[in-house]
Formats: structure tokens, sequence, C-alpha cells
């Protein structure tokens, strides 16, 4: 297949795992007959962008340009494209593309594929090398992977819903949260901060399980009913048994077994943090109690539109402090130390 023509834009890269990332120049296809182009507003820095770049998963491909939280404004739009136009405020999140046949795709849940594409680091099917993401002044993407952003939401703020918003959505409605439900949420960072506006939202009794006491008040501001510091023995042996859900979203190695053991039976804990080691998960606790332990991927595009809808309607965002890009290698170390409320976003009018 011949390579598209193509247009120049400047991003923020690197080409190895121990270089900081710095400004460049890549290329974009120009929009063939389904793409629109993005001219990119506000770019969210999730945990994995760090992971990623750094090649701390063992399968990055260079150049890295991370980024897959991104709010921006249609500039061009392919003749065959009916869903946008120009001037429209839209958003792309972790996914780009997809085989659009198997059962997962046709299931609209696009994140399971085989095929899918990654916003950054697949195979770039168009114009090869790795795909290349949202750090940068434009980006190209067919028009079945691009959603709307209500109009009412504060777009900066918005960008993370791409990658935070619908890893946390996406759970609690499989599992059916409402109202009458105890809900967990473990760790208030990028992620739990988001769990916990959601199942608020969805009208659960909201506890959230924090290391931090220092964190209580904000946890309660951001909507949890209670908060538990999971250091004290006493007050988590009070949680004991007494939970429908609780939704993990801690990176960091701790004991799984603790929380499990706060579950009701056939209560559920769902993994949506990526800890780099293997959790010891004991059995007992799980075949007693008829619990369960599972894990949560993003969610599919219908998914992830009818999430962005739920959070116009109800006003969520996520809580954000804005850097221009040239403080992202600094954000970066910062984010390890925990150092954000509770979401980095870049300002891309800053790489002009």
């Amino acid at each position: 297949m011949p390579k598209p023509v193509c247009y120049s834009t400047k991003a923020f890269s690197t080409n190895n795992a121990t270089t900081p990332l710095a400004a460049t120049t890549i290329e974009r296809r120009q929009p063939a007959d389904t793409d629109v182009q993005i001219k990119i507003l506000y770019c969210g820095v999730c945990h994995s962008d760090l992971h990623f770049a750094r090649n701390e998963w063992g399968f990055t491909q260079y150049p890295c340009v991370p980024g897959h939280e991104i709010v921006g404004q249609v500039t061009a739009v392919g003749s065959g494209v009916k869903k946008f136009k120009v001037g429209d405020t839209v958003g792309v999140g972790c996914l780009v593309d997809s085989c659009r046949t198997c059962p997962d795709c046709r299931s609209g849940l696009e994140q399971f594929c085989t095929g899918m594409v990654m916003t950054y680091g697949s195979t770039d099917k168009h114009l090869g090398g790795p795909t290349l993401g949202g750090y940068a002044q434009s980006i190209v993407v067919t028009e079945d992977f691009v959603l709307r952003i209500p109009a009412n939401l504060n777009l900066a703020a918005a960008a993370p819903l791409l990658c935070a918003g619908i890893t946390t959505y996406s759970p609690l409605r499989h599992w059916k949260v409402g109202p009458g439900q105890k809900v967990g949420i473990v760790g208030l960072g990028g992620l739990g901060h988001m769990g916990v506006k959601f199942a608020r939202a969805f009208g659960a009794h909201v506890v959230l399980f924090t290391t931090s006491p220092n964190k209580v008040a904000d946890a309660k501001r951001l909507g949890a009913h209670e908060v538990v510091v999971s250091k004290d023995e006493a007050q988590m042996a009070a949680q004991a048994g007494s939970f429908d859900l609780i939704l993990d979203a801690v990176s960091a190695t701790h004991d799984i077994n603790a929380y499990l053991n706060l579950l009701k039976h056939d209560g559920n804990l769902v993994l949506v943090g990526a800890p780099e080691k293997p959790l010891p998960v004991a059995a007992l606790p799980l075949i007693f109690r008829r619990r369960s332990f599972s894990g949560s991927l993003i969610g599919g595009l219908p998914e992830t539109q009818e999430m962005l809808d739920f959070c116009g309607q109800h006003n969520i965002t996520s809580d954000i402090e804005m850097i221009r890009m040239d403080q992202i290698n600094g954000a970066y170390e910062r984010m390890l130390k925990s150092d954000v409320k509770y979401r980095f976003v870049i300002d891309m009018a800053s790489l002009a």
C-alpha cells in the first residue's frame, strides 16, 4: 500500500527508555475519506504514559509520543465523514482503530479486540512504525474512534475522562452499581478520585480506602461518605463482610487479601490498577464467601460515549493541574511521588 500524503506537526517524544521527552516534529497522514483531523487543545497525563516512555512493560516501540486523553477541535474531515464537522469539540481515548469484525468489536467491546490499535505504541497501518499519541499539536483518527465532548464540560478537565474516566466508569456499570449498594474505592489518585465521583453519582454508599490520613477531607469533598485509613487495623476490621463491590485503583504492591475480607458473599473486588509484580491471592476468602476477584480494561467506544454523556448530565470532570508541554519530565517525577491532585493535563497551546 503506498504511503499516504502527510503533513508535519510539533510533538514531544523520546527515542529510548532513559532519554527525557523533548520537542520534535512528526508526520501525520492527511485525512482520508473517513478520517477526522483534530487540533489537540489538551492532553491528560496517564501513568501508562510514563510506563511506556520508559519501556517499563518491555514492549515499547520508539520513537514514543505518549498521550491518550485527548480533547480538541475538528479542523478537517474526509469526504465520507458523517458524524463530525469542522469546529466540533471532540475527544480521542486509548484506541484509534480495531479489526471491526470480531465478536468483541461487533459487541462494542473494541478494547478486547486482539487487533486493537492503541493511540500510541501500536503499529501504524497507514505510515508504518509506531502509532504516535497526543503529546502533539494535531492527530488524525478514523471517525468511528472519535468521541463527542458535552458542551457544558470544562475541556481541560474533561481530557482525563478519556482514560481515567472510562477505566473506572466501565466496571461500575458492568457490575450494575446503584442505590442500596456499598462500594469501596481503594486509592485516591487519578483513577481513584474518578471512581469516587462515579460511584456517588450512581447512588451507592461510597467508602474510600487510603493509606494517607491527610486525604480524608479531600475524599469527602469528592463524594465519599466514609473514609478508611487502611493502615488502621480497627478501621479495616469494622468494615469486614460489608461491601458489594470494591474497585482497586492502586498500582503499587499491596495486600489484596485485606480487601477480599471486606466483601459480602458474592461480592466482587475489581482491579483497575496495574501493579508491576503479581499479587498473592489467598484461596479461602474467595471460596468460603463465594467472592470474586476480577479485572477491567477501559471500555469500548459506545460505553465511552455513554460515559461522556453521563458526565455531561452530572457535570463530572477530573480534578486537574495544568502544565506546559515543557514541564512533562518534571510532571513524570512528581507523578511517581503521587504529587498531583489528581491528574496532570497539558495545555497544548504551550507547544506552539
